[in-house]
């Protein structure tokens, strides 16, 4: 989630690609603290099983040969830093983090337009089935097939939150799972809005996204407003205890393990007794401290995991215990 602002005004400023080339079997890692640099999303070349994925996705055996003379065994990830951040902080935080973990990698940069990064972002991300319900489209995909699943219309924009992490799709699983008809939802630190929109489409009768970023707000409005949900979405920008007011049916935290911790203290005040709290974004090495942190004032009543990712539905304790 970021923390400020951006000017996309300026189509033709000046952004910062870096390039970090890995071993494949370290992408998922190095893909994951890569993301921890930039707020809106990243891709990942990877071509180690070129053949299959082209047969699974577009039933297709005729590759181009560009393609296929790719190097299967490196991934490359790519990050773009904005022109009001500085690139050698980001690439100084990736060389301490994949040294620490003992990946090794080289790191490039290059100077391109914020039009061509959206461009060459857009063409990795595509339909994806979430759960036993949904499906996230990106709006400029018009070939799909629901299946009979409610379909989320998305524009991720420049803000968090595309529904292709591990941890934004355990939450959605969540959300199916404990989002009943009529309920109210919180949606604490928001981003694009995707778990607002998809809790809603499982059956909410209304959700509010706080978030501190405004981009992030923005973006989510737009995709309520695309899905066609706007009546039934609050975007709020700013602080949680200084702006929401209110109890809800499901609180959700999608973030990382820090603020989980943060919010946690807070979240009781918009709760119900029988409110489920999802918590989402933790990487298992810190899912102890986590766990420490809240064992005082909720009981965990399921458990999820995908790659490395921890998600938690909880509940308050209950009085006397």
């Amino acid at each position: 989630m970021a923390n400020e602002a951006y000017d996309f005004g300026q189509i033709d400023a000046e952004w910062t690609e870096v390039c970090i080339k890995v071993d494949v079997k370290n992408a998922d890692l190095a893909g994951d603290i890569a993301q921890m640099v930039v707020p809106y999303g990243i891709y990942v070349e990877d071509y180690s099983d070129l053949e299959q994925g082209a047969w699974e996705i577009a039933h297709i055996d005729l590759i181009d040969e560009d393609l296929l003379a790719k190097d299967r065994s490196k991934a490359i990830i790519h990050v773009y830093i904005s022109p009001e951040e500085s690139p050698l902080e980001a690439v100084a935080f990736l060389s301490e983090r994949y040294t620490a973990v003992g990946i090794e990698n080289e790191i490039s940069t290059s100077s391109c337009k914020e039009e061509d990064w959206i461009n060459n972002w857009r063409k990795y991300f595509h339909p994806m089935k979430v759960g036993k319900k949904l499906l996230i489209r990106p709006t400029w995909e018009e070939n799909f097939d629901a299946e009979g699943r409610a379909v989320l219309n998305l524009e991720p924009g420049l803000a968090f939150g595309t529904g292709t992490h591990e941890t934004t799709r355990l939450c959605m699983e969540l959300l199916e799972d404990y989002v009943k008809e009529g309920d109210s939802v919180l949606d604490m630190g928001c981003g694009s809005g995707i778990l607002s929109v998809a809790s809603i489409l499982v059956g909410a009768d209304s959700a509010v996204g706080v978030d501190i970023d405004p981009l992030a707000v923005k973006t989510a409005v737009e995709n309520a407003e695309i899905n066609g949900v706007a009546e039934k979405f609050t975007g709020i920008c700013g602080n949680l205890t200084e702006k929401v007011t209110g109890k809800f049916n499901v609180v959700l935290a999608n973030i990382v393990a820090d603020i989980i911790v943060i919010l946690s203290k807070d979240a009781p005040n918009f709760m119900y007794d029988d409110t489920v709290y999802i918590m989402s974004g933790i990487i298992d090495t810190r899912e102890n401290d986590v766990l420490d942190a809240i064992k005082d004032t909720y009981d965990i009543i399921e458990r999820r995991t995908e790659n490395g990712w921890v998600a938690m539905a909880a509940k308050l304790k209950k009085k006397g215990e």
